[in-house]
């Protein structure tokens, strides 16, 4: 059985061992523990799909609670109707959620425009007065 040590996931994931432990510390992964003292991770293939499941769901703005319960159906029979159910109910959450937010920027976007337009039309009077005030 292939295993990873943190070192070794970082990399590939290009992040760093502190947000892996971050990860663990959260429940979303469990490295089993070798060495003096249990200090060595061990990450099995099973955990590095739940490095990635976790990655996945950053990358989309899911919240920890929601990657968590995604990571935690991969544990689970797969293809169950309560489990895409369940994701399909966390993808329109998220879904409306991310709609709300364009309709903000969509707005801020409106409001520096309208800033921009308005700056643009202060400097051209200001060059139009210098030129003015250097013809005197």
């Amino acid at each position: 059985m292939a295993t990873y040590t943190i070192t070794e996931l970082a990399k590939e994931f290009d992040i760093t061992p502190r947000a892996i432990r971050f990860y663990e510390d959260q429940g979303l992964i469990s490295p089993t523990r070798e060495g003096p003292s249990g200090r060595n991770r061990v990450y099995t293939a099973r955990e590095r799909t739940h490095l990635k499941l976790t990655l996945r769901g950053k990358r989309l703005g899911l919240s920890l609670s929601d990657i968590k319960s995604l990571v935690d159906m991969y544990g689970s029979p797969k293809d169950t109707e309560v489990q895409l159910k369940s994701f399909l109910d966390v993808l329109a959450r998220h879904r409306s959620a991310l709609e709300l937010q364009r309709e903000d920027i969509e707005i801020m976007l409106a409001e520096i425009s309208a800033h921009e337009e308005e700056s643009q039309r202060l400097l051209a009077l200001a060059k139009l007065d210098a030129n003015a005030d250097a013809l005197k």
